[in-house]
């Protein structure tokens, strides 16, 4: 941790004269955030204890750009206030690197982006930096980004991964094996769209008898995302499928879709209802996999904070039987001045069909959750952030996640979100 310190010390200062000469940036983020959690993710059982608990983010950002290239650094500390003797001699939570990459800028339109990065795209619901998490998500990638004319915009990604340099080929499970997309996106005054389409390799033992047969699954992931703005109203569509191979080598065909309007009520006001469908596979089938994966989007932003559904997932989650979702919802939000407020419901149903334990079939409705977020702007710098959720379960989410539907089913969390920047009084 302190080598990792000192290299990042040691380059800003090395930086800091040139400043005359480009342009740097330097800031930071620190972010506890206290939950208490009464069946958060799954339903709370009789027999558990509620968890109480403090996480913290701790970030630096570096950036430095030049005529010919740009540089980013992002090293951060995640840990659980108390995971860590007080009188330390070592610390578990190491420095990690998020982000360190480096961007040749061929002319204003090409340019080529290359290390570890996030990939944030559209509404984040495929490629999202899972800014919630307190980990968050970057991938280790080459990116050729084009600007095609004024309004348009083409990224072309290629990744292969491995767990460390080799004289010989070895299985690779920590994450996808090895990843290619290719993204356009054309913005104009009243509507814009984006083309998405995604190529995903797992690499798992052919024959587990033999260490050495490795064999790649493929899944193919492609579709649009679109947005409409006719005057106040303003519309969202989302429409994505899946092929090709899931890790357990079964067929691979899903889909999803969203439909969404935001729409202003009063003054400092707005609302919002919508749709949205991810198809699944029954719990009890054994044939082909009809579930969608949203791969790697930041999916505590869409299907309820309470993070139900999809939330956590690897790609290998394609082998498990999902049954799917449907997310029937609405909320309303105010901003003014300094504070904001949040509300959001939810009417979850599962796609395909549910099946208990002694396989009789249940009803697809899942359950209710509603959601309740305030904040306050205390400074330029500083953010003060709480929230409620209440999951209102049925007898189909219990035999969907275990626990118990009549145990009450709540999660509320407090955040504060520092923010400076070094260079700037």
């Amino acid at each position: 941790m302190k080598k990792l310190f000192r290299l990042f010390l040691v380059l800003f200062l090395g930086l800091v004269p040139s400043v005359v000469m480009a342009q740097l940036t330097f800031d930071g983020e620190i972010r506890p955030r206290t939950e208490y959690r009464h069946g958060f993710k799954s339903l709370f059982n009789s027999s558990d204890d509620a968890a109480f608990f403090t996480s913290q983010r701790t970030r630096l950002n570096l950036g430095y750009t030049d005529t010919k290239f740009r540089v980013g650094l992002s090293v951060q500390d995640v840990r659980v206030w108390g995971d860590v003797a007080q009188l330390n001699l070592s610390d578990k939570n190491q420095l990690m690197l998020h982000e360190a990459w480096g961007e040749l800028i061929f002319n204003e339109n090409l340019s080529l982006k290359v290390g570890r990065q996030e990939l944030v795209y559209d509404d984040s619901r495929i490629l999202g930096n899972v800014g919630w998490a307190q980990q968050a998500r970057s991938h280790d990638l080459a990116l050729f980004k084009f600007k095609t004319d004024g309004g348009g915009k083409f990224h072309v990604g290629f990744a292969v991964n491995n767990d460390a340099e080799t004289s010989v080929r070895q299985l690779y499970t920590t994450n996808y094996k090895s990843m290619q997309f290719a993204w356009y996106n054309r913005k104009l005054e009243q509507f814009d769209f984006s083309l998405l389409f995604m190529n995903v390799g797992q690499e798992r033992d052919a024959d587990p008898t033999q260490a050495v047969d490795r064999d790649k699954r493929y899944s193919q992931t492609f579709g649009t995302h679109m947005n409409y703005r006719p005057g106040k109203l303003s519309f969202t569509g989302s429409l994505y499928a899946q092929t090709g191979k899931d890790p357990g080598n079964r067929d691979l065909g899903a889909y999803m879709f969203n439909l969404g309007m935001k729409f202003p009520v009063a003054e400092n006001w707005k609302g919002n209802v919508g749709i949205e469908m991810l198809s699944g596979t029954d719990s009890n089938a054994t044939g082909d996999n009809e579930s969608f994966t949203p791969l790697f989007g930041t999916n505590h932003k869409f299907n309820g904070h309470m993070d139900y559904f999809y939330v956590g997932n690897v790609v290998a989650d394609h082998i498990k039987n999902n049954v799917g979702l449907q997310d029937i919802y609405g909320g309303l939000n105010h901003s003014k001045g300094q504070w904001s407020f949040a509300s959001a419901i939810h009417l979850f149903s599962s796609h395909a069909n549910v099946y208990n334990a002694m396989g009789e079939k249940q009803d697809k409705y899942l359950g209710t959750e509603v959601d309740l977020s305030v904040g306050y702007k205390y400074s330029k710098n500083v953010l003060i952030k709480a929230g409620y959720s209440h999951m209102f379960a049925t007898d189909s989410m219990e035999a969907l996640k275990g626990g118990d539907k009549d145990e009450t089913q709540n999660w509320g969390w407090v955040m504060l979100v520092f923010k400076p920047n070094f260079l700037k009084k």
